[in-house]
């Protein structure tokens, strides 16, 4: 990649209509042209051009069912460049008092997706648990491994993680670091990161809250992931425990 394709990328992000409607797909989700429009506050016309670039720079992807045609995050590496800038533009070189990082809002930071994997203080702690378990391993930013301590230690769940990673897309790594935007410390995205994820919503444990990225811990949830990640990290979720 040359710098004129570096800048390139970096213009079309870093418009704020633009901004505004990625950041509208970072939970994973697909939207319509219409939904983005209100997301950056833009003309139906303003928002088609504008898609029109994203999709034409590998962005997003546009997607047709019947007459509806959906935009989505073209990749995880994008969701991924996008989490990035997130953490530098909260960022402050000098500060009098403790830099308040990340969003502000308590939903958010207890638990939100990231794409397509669990970020906040949840993501975070089940990231930390299967690091301590010895289930996975963070070779670098890059990626990581699935080890064979992963199937007992995710089996309390009742996730069967080589089978479900045998019959996932192989192109993504296992598993890799991502850098949480309000924890500063690694939560798991790769293809189990997305699995587990799935899974969680699957059995009801989380909840996706309507026009945010938060993720809402339902009572059985609060049962089964406090079992599973034990009460002193569960008390770093809820942040009962500094």
């Amino acid at each position: 990649m040359n710098t004129n394709q570096i800048a390139h990328v970096a213009a079309l992000v870093g418009e704020p209509a633009r901004t505004a409607m990625l950041v509208a797909l970072m939970d994973g989700r697909a939207l319509t042209a219409r939904e983005l429009a209100e997301a950056g506050r833009v003309s139906a016309a303003t928002a088609s051009r504008h898609l029109s670039l994203l999709v034409e720079a590998g962005l997003l992807v546009l997607e047709r069912q019947g007459r509806h045609r959906y935009h989505r995050l073209a990749s995880p590496e994008v969701a991924h460049l996008l989490e990035g800038l997130m953490q530098l533009a909260v960022r402050q070189a000098t500060a009098p008092r403790p830099v308040v990082v990340g969003p502000r809002d308590a939903a958010l930071r207890q638990a939100r997706t990231c794409y397509d994997h669990i970020a906040g203080r949840l993501g975070v702690a089940i990231a930390a648990h299967l690091l301590e378990e010895g289930a996975i391993v963070f070779d670098d930013d890059a990626g990581g491994r699935v080890t064979g301590r992963a199937q007992a230690v995710l089996a309390p769940l009742g996730l069967a993680a080589q089978d479900a990673l045998a019959a996932s897309a192989a192109r993504r790594p296992p598993c890799r670091p991502c850098l949480d935007w309000s924890e500063r410390r690694p939560h798991m995205a790769g293809r189990l990161g997305a699995l587990l994820c799935v899974h969680c919503l699957e059995r009801g444990w989380l909840r996706r809250a309507q026009a945010s990225r938060a993720l809402e811990i339902t009572p059985p949830g609060v049962v089964a992931l406090r079992n599973w990640l034990g009460v002193v990290r569960w008390g770093e979720v809820t942040g009962s425990v500094g």
